[in-house]
């Protein structure tokens, strides 16, 4: 291991952007890149090394994207799990998550999770009227059902499942009916993705979450699970907001003061900045031509991730939830602030409305803490 700290996550693409469904939200779907579709056996070696010389950490992390990556097929992530056990040093340790539309799942992927301990993240939208709207297959029919099926094989065979929930404008309206939905489940993480597609000079889609809504949605949520679920459910973005009151730096890139630590590898070998940002201008190089530390450690992405912090419009400056939310992702902000400022988050009155409503509880929680520490 090299003595320089470098925090990272790849998002890897073994199929690149195919898929075998076609949601209508998708953002990855249309950004088919030339060349191969498929990452060849000598290329998954090549990266899977330069990744674990990379990583500082003991525990090295592995995360599997798509496109739908279990195109790769099962085969192809045997292989994955035989490289990565044949170049990881004995005093370190790997884990691989995927993140999956759950349609290819069966029992023989879920024993081969379990037995290799795979994270699953499992793309779910709440109940069918709200996952079928946009989730649909390549015919335009509804996928609800094979998902539930999915999540049913890999809770049975003990696979660590994380739920991903889209709130888009079609289920925004109801939170409490899709937080009960995934307690019904057993879920034990939930992550929930608000969706914002722009259109036009600071305009969105008629798709994208209302942004008075995205926060009125989490609060709704956050009460609930408030109410009976702290300890049994973890919600992602309510563990984000704690992490500033007990000193932490963030953990989800979004919220933390600088990024560019999620760079996107494609099956051809090319890292661009972020998953949401694969344009030209994003593109860093080939791990075949450059090694992965030295991509990720690049004048180039380095900019990139202080950009973020360097480009906040005085009115985030000036907010008194900042530290929770840092201005959000970049690829949202493209609105203007009260002031006529250009590069607010499309978002920020949800962020704003849902890290006030909690702050009382967390700064709570945290006193606490402190005093318990203190006691000790």
């Amino acid at each position: 291991m090299t003595d320089t700290h470098r925090e990272f996550q790849v998002f890897v693409k073994p199929v690149g952007a195919r898929c075998n469904l076609r949601c209508r939200y998708c953002y990855y779907l249309p950004r088919l890149f030339p060349g191969s579709r498929r990452m060849s056996d000598e290329l998954l070696e090549l990266y899977i090394l330069q990744h674990i010389e990379a990583c500082t950490e003991p525990v090295i992390q592995f995360s599997w994207h798509g496109g739908e990556p279990t195109l790769y097929g099962l085969e192809g992530f045997r292989r994955i799990v035989a490289l990565e056990k044949k170049h990881c040093p004995p005093e370190r340790r790997i884990v691989n998550g995927i993140q999956t539309n759950g349609i290819l799942i069966d029992d023989t992927w879920c024993r081969f999770f379990s037995e290799e301990k795979f994270v699953v993240g499992l793309s779910l939208d709440g109940p069918s009227q709200f996952h079928d709207r946009y989730r649909v297959n390549v015919k335009e029919e509804p996928t609800h059902e094979q998902v539930m099926w999915a999540y049913e094989r890999l809770r049975e065979n003990g696979v660590q499942t994380e739920c991903l929930c889209v709130v888009h404008s079609g289920n925004a309206c109801a939170p409490l009916e899709i937080y009960k939905f995934f307690r019904s489940l057993g879920v034990p993480y939930l992550t929930f993705l608000p969706l914002v597609e722009p259109s036009g000079q600071e305009s969105v889609s008629e798709r994208t979450v209302p942004a008075g809504a995205w926060g009125e949605f989490l609060c709704s949520v956050f009460d609930a699970w408030l109410d009976r679920d702290i300890g049994r459910v973890k919600v992602q973005i309510f563990e984000e907001a704690a992490r500033p009151a007990f000193g932490l730096e963030h953990t989800l890139c979004i919220f933390r003061k600088t990024c560019g630590g999620a760079p996107v590898l494609e099956c051809s070998g090319d890292l661009y900045s972020c998953d949401h940002f694969t344009a030209p201008e994003n593109f860093l190089g080939n791990i075949r031509e450059i090694p992965l530390a030295r991509l990720i450690d690049s004048p180039k992405q380095q900019a990139f991730g202080r950009a973020k912090r360097d480009a906040l419009p005085r009115q985030c400056l000036q907010c008194a939830v900042l530290d929770m939310c840092n201005g959000g992702c970049p690829k949202d902000r493209f609105v203007r602030t009260e002031d006529g400022e250009e590069g607010l988050n499309y978002l920020c009155p949800g962020y704003r409305r849902f890290f006030t409503h909690c702050s009382p509880f967390v700064d709570t929680l945290a006193r606490v803490w402190r005093e318990q520490e203190e006691s000790y």
